[in-house]
């Protein structure tokens, strides 16, 4: 059984969640009163685990459309945990979390696997790619429960390579690649059903700097084209190369540094010509007048 979102039930009404199980394929909804424009809001989110540890503590977070930002913070900082909370793979023990307007408390663990197969893509450290299937395999993968027949998604799956300069690479099993090359081929895997959200957890941290550098020039030139991305990092200088930054320290945020605004020119000012006072224009015509 393959998941799928739904925007109507079956009298023609707005469905109360907007997922549901189905045999389609993945449907946009905008259940749960969606500010646009917004992919992620967290709101006092508090983690605790057995023993009293508190691994987040009353964050709040919003992420718009069309970000690129960096949560960095040294390690046990809450950051994984955090990674793991807008991810939908763990659920917060106080505070609310809305993903693509969904709020996750509302939604059963089968609803929420199905958020997080529409609206989420990921990327990890060590790729997750399987062994011994091609590339495209790989990336085709990523629809496998997107209801698309088969020849779709190895057709979407070799667009995704070719957007991440691998096309010449399809072919080629993960023992066959680069490092960098697995990664871009898990970059693919993560966006080829276009998300709302790319996580990417220390993407270039089993990485030379030369193969790091070119994954995030990858990862900016997406942003570019208008993806939202969420970097998770301890490396202060990929960090300070985004031009937002998420500083996470003992479970808060302790830090959130946003891009200033584009100066707009001010426009040049025109010399206003010179005018005569009326006053001699008014004894220039009587003296003319006799």
């Amino acid at each position: 059984m393959s998941i799928a979102y739904e925007t109507n039930d079956r009298h023609g009404e707005h469905s109360s969640h907007g997922v549901r199980e189905a045999g389609g394929a993945h449907e946009a909804s905008g259940a749960c009163g969606r500010t646009a424009g917004t992919v992620v809001r967290l709101r006092g989110v508090t983690k605790e685990y057995a023993g009293g540890v508190r691994a987040l503590d009353g964050v709040d977070l919003t992420v718009a459309e069309g970000e690129l930002l960096g949560i960095v913070g040294p390690s046990g900082s809450g950051k994984s945990t955090l990674l793991h909370i807008v991810g939908t793979l763990d659920r917060p023990s106080a505070g609310t979390v809305e993903i693509a307007g969904h709020d996750v408390a509302s939604l059963t663990d089968r609803r929420l696997s199905a958020l997080r197969s529409r609206h989420i893509g990921f990327v990890f450290q060590s790729f997750h790619l399987v062994p011994g299937v091609t590339a495209l395999e790989n990336v085709a993968e990523g629809l496998l429960y997107s209801g698309l027949p088969r020849a779709r998604r190895r057709a979407m799956a070799a667009e995704a390579l070719a957007r991440v300069g691998l096309a010449d690479r399809m072919k080629h099993r993960p023992h066959e690649l680069s490092g960098g090359q697995k990664q871009r081929v898990a970059i693919a895997r993560a966006v080829v059903g276009t998300p709302d959200l790319l996580l990417a957890d220390e993407p270039t941290g089993a990485l030379d700097s030369a193969s790091g550098e070119a994954v995030m020039g990858l990862l900016h030139d997406l942003h570019t084209e208008g993806a939202t991305i969420a970097v998770i990092t301890h490396d202060t200088e990929i960090a300070e190369s985004l031009p937002r930054r998420v500083r996470i320290r003992d479970g808060r945020v302790v830090s959130d540094v946003q891009p200033v605004p584009a100066v707009q020119p001010v426009p040049e000012v025109q010399p206003v010509p010179d005018v005569e006072p009326v006053s001699d224009v008014r004894r220039e015509a009587r003296s003319d007048g006799g």
